[in-house]
């Protein structure tokens, strides 16, 4: 098939961009031809809560990225779609994981259908952890411009069918594996690498940070005294994308400021092992969720995982048997972690996950994709 992916891409950065690059690798390895459109412009500059929207790493390589989408500009949208059905394209998967962008897609759309074209939603996040009025009034447009979708977390397909009076079809697919980071490194190397000892325990809590991601109740859990009957240091790594000080004034009033680790730049790929290879368990104490990305760079790496009974989560995290599944409630999260380290958990844990990780190859994505397309 010839297939068009539209969403974020090289030269953005961040873990939207990585899926699609490893989706147009999938497809590209299947025996497609594939191009990526992404945008010139993605957000104005006063909606992005970071430091920088672009990747500082290297271009990927064997994707053909073309950038043609200007964001906030309608006649830009209508241009595009025109493009895009001039290039007969069987399929076109639309990314989606924002309200804002769903005047920007549903109008491509609009103008990029053809009678051959098929139009698929690959949704992210249907309704965001932080939703505003814009998620009342933009979805509807951009779902009625879709043929069928595809979810990652059931969840998500509730959220679709808020919007989709047609009953278009859908299909639900876990979130694949992000294998793309490169081989797990021993943990003597990447502790080196982080300038870390060796011999300490530690406890990752990975990506940007906002409210709903609960690192407040992972650090009121972290200060738990049981814990300090182990070596154990909890690494935060992820760039702040609200006011950290209320972060770091909670480590301090909780004491806990000589066991953290704050790496709170955007990490970028080429690091990305490092932290998972020298981590015993990564922690996603979220307040919301739908899918987790980080769960799945979790599995290539072989983590345990705590994560809270939110959204999707639970859905790829068997409890008691790659991890921890717990209730958004820091008792519980300190019960899990010392539970882990009291009676090493950790070899029967990863034991499963090299079984469990199976069931998220990419290939059982595109064929999720391709059953809507059929």
């Amino acid at each position: 098939m010839k297939i068009i992916i539209v969403g974020t891409a090289f030269p953005y950065r961040g873990g939207l961009a990585t899926f699609n690059e490893r989706l147009a690798h999938e497809y590209i390895h299947e025996g497609h031809d594939v191009e990526i459109v992404t945008f010139t412009l993605q957000y104005p500059a006063f909606l992005f809560p970071g430091k920088t929207q672009f990747s500082t790493e290297f271009a990927p390589q064997e994707l053909k990225i073309t950038r043609r989408i200007n964001a906030i500009n309608p006649l830009n949208w209508i241009k595009v779609g025109c493009e895009i059905k001039r290039k007969s394209p069987d399929l076109i998967v639309f990314c989606y994981w924002m309200a804002f962008m769903a005047p920007c897609y549903g109008t491509i759309a609009r103008y990029a259908r053809a009678p051959k074209t098929k139009l698929v939603g690959l949704i992210h996040n249907m309704i965001p952890h932080e939703p505003s009025l814009l998620d009342k009034l933009f979805p509807s447009y951009f779902v009625k411009s879709m043929d069928g979708f595809v979810a990652m977390a059931a969840s998500v397909i509730v959220d679709i069918n808020r919007f989709d009076k047609d009953n278009k079809p859908k299909a639900l697919s876990p979130h694949p594996i992000y294998d793309h980071y490169g081989d797990k490194l021993n943990k003597k190397e990447a502790a080196l690498k982080l300038g870390l000892h060796e011999q300490e325990h530690f406890i990752l809590f990975f990506g940007f940070i906002r409210q709903y991601k609960g690192l407040d109740l992972l650090l009121e859990a972290f200060a738990d005294k049981r814990l300090r009957e182990f070596p154990v240091k909890l690494i935060v790594a992820g760039e702040f994308y609200e006011n950290p000080a209320p972060y770091l004034q909670q480590i301090i009033r909780l004491g806990i400021d000589n066991y953290v680790e704050l790496r709170t730049k955007f990490i970028p790929d080429s690091k990305v092992r490092y932290y998972f290879s020298v981590a015993d368990l990564v922690a996603q104490p979220y307040r919301s969720a739908t899918q987790s990305g980080v769960s799945q760079i979790a599995y290539h790496f072989e983590n345990p995982m705590l994560v809270t009974n939110v959204g999707g989560l639970a859905e790829i995290v068997p409890n008691g048997k790659v991890g921890y599944v717990v209730n958004v409630d820091p008792k519980q999260i300190a019960d899990a972690l010392v539970d882990f380290f009291e009676h090493q958990r950790s070899d029967q844990f990863i034991k499963n996950i090299k079984t469990e990780k199976q069931k998220y190859e990419w290939s059982r994505m595109t064929a999720a994709i391709n059953s809507l397309f059929n």
